[in-house]
């Protein structure tokens, strides 16, 4: 409960981090929306998701007579929470796959030394965690200019415009660089910072605004992608419960859901901030193409078992709209890759160590 509780906190916000980054929706929101949709996916993941709970409980790592070991399993949930917990305190977007994966290596090494399965760690655990995210760059730079492409030609355009009590209203720029109202408004309004103007779609689809429609898809998105990083993390600390050999899966996954959403509710606002403003600058088009990207390859990974990692996938998407429009922080970038770097070897390190304290206190009983 401690990894559930430690996961919700640093990835429960991930899935809708581009609704306020976009501004189309506030924290608390958007938060909410986290929520549900994530609870949603790991009640789901009680049947479609099993393959994942076999690969996380070291099967192919490690001798199976370890896997029910107190000590191992003790070491590999200390390490992975603890290395969440952190990452969390510093606002970093780390992954729990690979803090699980270095928790794996660290206590089984320990453990059986040169009898760990390293060709297993390859195939089944290091190759997904290194091409997910670089498949997520790359499409997102494809679909994003796929998506502007089919809006112009149905015909969408976009609008800078100020807000004028409860309207939007269009703006032009002058010579100068100001903003300034168009139409035949009676009262101009100059606004000197272009931050204060947002973009716009006034025609409809339809007969929806195209803004209210485009709107209500990028929250489905959202959801979309909290559902599947549900899906797609439940089993895996579910895979740590049953290692634990304490209770049986369908308790197992409704508390691991219950945990993961407390976290997200308390402890997410670091990370928040993180996903939402530092990484790129976005508008809800860009913001509803990364949703689209992740969630497709987080599903994708799920239902065939493979160990993919919702931050990198959601992460990459991100920096591939941020290469896109221009406007990635690639100083950002850079530090949170490095985190990535350092997640493995950290937990690693904790889980060996917890091993070693554990093993010796019981030597000595």
């Amino acid at each position: 409960m401690f990894v559930a509780y430690a996961n919700g906190a640093n990835d429960n916000f991930k899935g809708v981090a581009t609704l306020l980054g976009s501004g189309t929706s506030d924290y608390q929101k958007a938060l909410w929306w986290a929520t549900v949709t994530t609870f949603a996916g790991s009640m789901t993941a009680l049947f479609l998701a099993t393959k994942l709970v076999e690969t996380f409980q070291g099967r192919g790592l490690i001798p199976e007579s370890l896997t029910g070991s107190g000590p191992f399993a003790a070491a590999v949930i200390l390490g992975t929470g603890l290395t969440l917990f952190l990452a969390t305190k510093i606002g970093a977007p780390i992954s729990t796959t690979h803090s699980l994966t270095g928790a794996l290596i660290g206590s089984g090494l320990m453990a059986v030394g040169s009898d760990f399965g390293f060709v297993a760690l390859w195939d089944k655990f290091l190759i997904p965690l290194l091409l997910s995210p670089l498949i997520a760059v790359g499409l997102a730079v494809i679909v994003y200019p796929l998506f502007r492409l089919s809006a112009t030609f149905i015909g969408l355009t976009r609008e800078t415009c100020i807000c004028a009590g409860e309207e939007l209203v269009p703006v032009a720029i002058t010579p100068g660089g100001h903003f300034m109202t168009t139409g035949t408004k009676s009262v101009q309004v100059v606004v000197d910072q272009e931050a204060n103007c947002a973009e716009s779609y006034t025609e409809k689809i339809f007969g929806v605004n195209a803004q209210t429609a485009l709107g209500s898809l990028h929250y489905l998105s959202a959801g979309a992608l909290s559902f599947a990083r549900g899906l797609n993390d439940t089993p895996k600390i579910v895979a740590l419960s049953l290692t634990a050999g304490t209770l049986d899966l369908r308790w197992c996954v409704y508390l691991v859901a219950l945990f993961m959403a407390l976290g997200g509710l308390f402890h997410a606002q670091r990370v928040a901030e993180t996903m939402s403003k530092r990484i790129t600058e976005m508008d809800f088009g860009q913001g509803f193409a990364a949703n689209l990207v992740a969630s497709f390859l987080v599903i994708f990974a799920s239902r065939w078992g493979l160990p993919v990692s919702t931050t990198h996938v959601s992460c990459g998407a991100l920096f591939g709209i941020g290469a896109v429009n221009g406007k990635a922080r690639w100083g950002v970038v850079r530090s949170i890759v490095l985190a990535w770097v350092l997640t493995l070897p950290v937990a690693a390190l904790l889980s060996g160590g917890i091993f070693t304290v554990l093993q010796d206190l019981i030597g000595k009983g």
